[in-house]
């Protein structure tokens, strides 16, 4: 059996442990490896690299990865053989170590977003595009059972004419006062790349491009709305990045998307994630696994009149979509296909080019709430 030799930037990392090296590599590795068309298979063989000896030691301990090295550097893992360079660093580490491996003629594969500003994602994408090398970044909602089946309808025309996205984002991740916060203290520290609209809108960025059309305007509105957490040390510190964001974005075919993002809210919702999509034939409701739809014939025609109670029970007039299929971890399938363009030459769209436009929207809507504006996200160019 071929071995393909992955060097893992950044897994000690809850993104990085959980979706990508338990989830992802470790689960391929005990299936027995990545199928290619010729029906051959490829073994996945990670490297593990961090900044943190002691949490590589202890994964490697309780997974079995004979592999590791605390390299910031990354001189030693560059030198060698293994193909495919992956880098799941917090965000301002990234670009650098992106730029080494490309350097080095490895294939590279990383988190969103690509930089922290647009300049720097371009010119990153620059010189993927102009070298030797492949090059894709994580776009794993695409792979959400849920949004899948959203996909399945748009291809069948079901809504016919979409008119407009509703997306709900978000769960109350707890200050640290009284109990642990769920999320890493960086995430609120907008010097150290946090923040709500860093973290999330590369993804709506794809997801919108992906399911309905390219972004055409963006006007948002950011907000720190808890201005003080603990941190891991138990130390109190200052949040000076945004905790929640609330956009309207305007996409090609006139369709009106509208996006709210917040840590600091409690779920009233089936999901954390909710995809409302309404058309001129019916609608949708989508979250991370399920999906349900009302069809034009189905809509039932209220009335409003707040002085009687209201009997109808309008979360009856839904039907579930059925799954159809079986769904794999959404971060697995990605890799899965980003192997199979290492080793076997398939397509991977999902490249350099597409995670810089997800760093273009991310700083055009920075941009709307600076200065409290409709800002025009134009057509990429690289």
């Amino acid at each position: 059996m071929q071995e393909i030799g992955i060097i893992m930037n950044g897994v000690t990392g809850r993104m990085g442990t959980n979706q990508h090296l338990i989830r992802s590599i470790l689960a391929l590795r005990e299936e027995g490896g990545v199928e290619l068309p010729s029906g051959e298979r490829v073994m996945p063989n990670p490297l593990l690299v961090g900044r943190n000896e002691r949490k590589l030691r202890a994964l490697s301990d309780e997974y079995g990865v004979d592999r590791w090295t605390a390299d910031p550097n990354l001189e030693s893992c560059l030198d060698g053989d293994d193909e495919i360079y992956f880098d799941s660093q917090v965000t301002p580490r990234r670009p650098d170590a992106v730029l080494k491996a490309i350097e080095a003629g490895k294939d590279v594969y990383c988190e969103k977003p690509l930089a922290s500003d647009l300049d720097t994602a371009i010119e990153v994408a620059r010189v993927a595009e102009r070298s030797d090398v492949k090059h894709g970044i994580v776009q794993d909602k695409l792979w959400l059972p849920g949004l899948m089946k959203l996909g399945r309808l748009i291809d069948q025309g079901f809504f016919g004419e979409i008119l407009s996205v509703r997306i709900e984002f978000g769960y109350w991740v707890f200050t640290g006062h009284g109990q642990p916060a769920q999320r890493p203290s960086w995430n609120y520290r907008a010097e150290d790349g946090g923040g709500i609209i860093d973290d999330m809108f590369s993804h709506w960025s794809y997801v919108l491009e992906n399911l309905f059309g390219r972004v055409e305007s963006v006007s948002c509105l950011g907000k720190t709305h808890i201005p003080r957490r603990v941190d891991e040390q138990g130390e109190e510190y200052e949040a000076t990045a945004d905790d929640a964001a609330y956009a309207i974005m305007e996409l090609e075919g006139d369709i009106v998307a509208q996006l709210n993002s917040s840590w600091t809210v409690r779920v009233n919702r089936d999901d954390l994630l909710e995809v409302q999509v309404d058309g001129t034939k019916g609608s949708a409701v989508a979250g991370l696994r399920e999906c349900k739809t009302q069809h034009h014939a189905n809509t039932p025609k209220p009335v409003w009149n707040p002085d009687t109670p209201t009997e109808h029970d309008f979360t009856e007039d839904w039907e579930t979509v059925p799954d159809n299929q079986e769904f794999e971890n959404a971060f697995k399938q990605q890799w899965v296909k980003f192997i199979r363009h290492v080793v076997a030459d398939e397509p991977f769209p999902w490249d350099f080019r597409a995670g810089a436009k997800g760093v273009q929207l991310t700083e055009a809507s920075h941009q709307a709430w600076d200065e409290q504006r409709r800002v025009t996200v134009d057509d990429l160019q690289i």
